[in-house]
This record gives C-alpha cells, structure tokens and sequence, in this order.
C-alpha cells in the first residue's frame, strides 16, 4: 500500500457503510489524497451527518450531490469536481451506490427489477461516462507507463452473489434482482477495461465481502473496517493482470 498513492478519489454512495468508510480510511492515509471527493443524494439530509462532521475537519473532503439515476446530477458533480481539480484529472473512480431491495423469483416485478438495475448497473455507467475526461486527463499526466489506481482507475463494488461460475445458494443470498443487477455490473467492467485500456485506465470489480453494514446486517462475517482496510490494500496492488476482471477484498479472484 505504501508504494500508491492517490492524488484524487471519489467515491459513490459516500453517507453510509463501505462509502463512508472508505472516504474515513483514504483520509486517514498517511499521505491522504488532496482531494477526496463524496458523493450522496442529499448532503443536506440527516443522513449525510457523518460526512458533514468529516467535511468539518478535512479541507481536502468535498461532498458532492449526485443522483446516479439522474443524468443533470450527474454533470453537475462532474462539473464541481473539474473545477476542484484544476485541470489536474482524477485518478480513482470508486462506484460503490446500490441497492438490495427483497426479492425472489416469486416477487420480482419488471418494475422492481428495472428500478434495482437503473441504480446498480446504469448509475454506475453514467457516472463514468460522466467522469472519464477526468480520468483521461490524469492518466495523461502521469508518469507512469503500466496501469494502476494511482494512474486512473474505475472501482466497480459488485458480489459474489452475482457469480454464474460459484453462485451462493438461494437460501444464503435470496435477493435474485441485487444478484442478476451485479452479474450485469461484472460485465460492465469487462467492456470498461476493454474500451478504457488504451486511454491507461484500469478498470476492476471487487467484492467486498459479507459486510456489517445496513445491506450486509449483523450476521455478517466481517466488520465494514476489516474489508476497507482490506480493500484499499488490494486496490493499490491492481495493476493489469486484474484489468476486467472480478477480485475479493483480499485481492483473492473471484470466478464470476
């Protein structure tokens, strides 16, 4: 990890649990970035507190509204984060927003179904279409010749459940709308790495691991400290042999 560091990182769905620890663990780097931007719906809202409170202390923390279903909202944040970033890129795009509504084969609806691809699959989409002449830009102006997340990178935060190759039972993981929406989102890597490759952006989804948080709930395996401590480890060892592909918190892959 000591051998990466961050200019610049912005993470998605930033007011709760892996997103705002996350913001929490790059701020407490020993070289933090200079600007860690965080992205919630609303930043006004009692649910942003946590990061309001962190915005307080850490002039380098901007909290940025963005609507990932909302293409306006969207711009509007790229906008923002441009005029931050002085002409200077951004090196990590971190997709983290979802959601994992209840839902089994019985259930689902085409219009529950839709709305949990709009926000997992099409959000993540738009953002980095909205943010890749950002992410251009800072792999333009770095030194460095392989791919990594200290040049440019896109983090997409996806599941094992989404895995045709291993697929968790139906009993342990029965939400078929979140799962079938990240075995989308894998795919969406995969075309990622092959489109952004020659503009030297590196492209990976992670699985986080069964994490303590809202999504997650208490009967999960690890604390949302353990697995962002694990997972900002192995985002500063990926390089291009994890190009498209699906890797674990631990940087273990996952087949998908």
């Amino acid at each position: 990890m000591s051998g990466c560091n961050f200019h610049s990182v912005l993470v998605t769905g930033a007011n709760r649990g892996i997103g705002l620890e996350l913001v929490k663990q790059f701020l407490r780097k020993p070289k933090p970035p200079k600007w860690v931007f965080a992205t919630c719906r609303d930043p006004q809202g009692g649910k942003a507190q946590d990061l309001k409170a962190l915005a307080s202390k850490h002039p380098n923390l901007v909290i940025l509204q963005l609507e990932s279903t909302d293409e306006a909202s969207i711009r509007a944040a790229a906008e923002e984060a441009t005029a931050h970033l002085a002409g200077t890129g951004l090196n990590l795009l971190i997709n983290n927003a979802g959601v994992m509504p209840p839902s089994t084969l019985e259930t689902m609806t085409k219009e529950n179904t839709l709305s949990v691809y709009q926000i997992n699959v099409v959000g993540p989409m738009l953002v980095t279409k909205a943010f890749l002449p950002l992410l251009k830009t800072a792999a333009k102006k770095s030194g460095e010749k392989r791919l990594s997340c200290s040049k440019a990178a896109v983090i997409n935060i996806t599941t094992i459940g989404g895995s045709i190759g291993n697929p968790p039972s139906l009993n342990t993981f029965p939400v078929i709308a979140y799962r079938c929406s990240k075995t989308a989102l894998n795919m969406l890597t995969q075309c990622q790495s092959l489109e952004y490759n020659n503009d030297g952006i590196l492209c990976v989804a992670i699985h986080p691991g069964w994490v303590k948080t809202d999504m997650g709930t208490e009967k999960a395996e690890l604390t949302v400290q353990e697995s962002v401590r694990c997972i900002i480890g192995t985002i500063s060892t990926l390089s291009e042999e994890q190009n498209g592909r699906v890797v674990n918190w631990e940087g273990r892959p996952v087949l998908w």
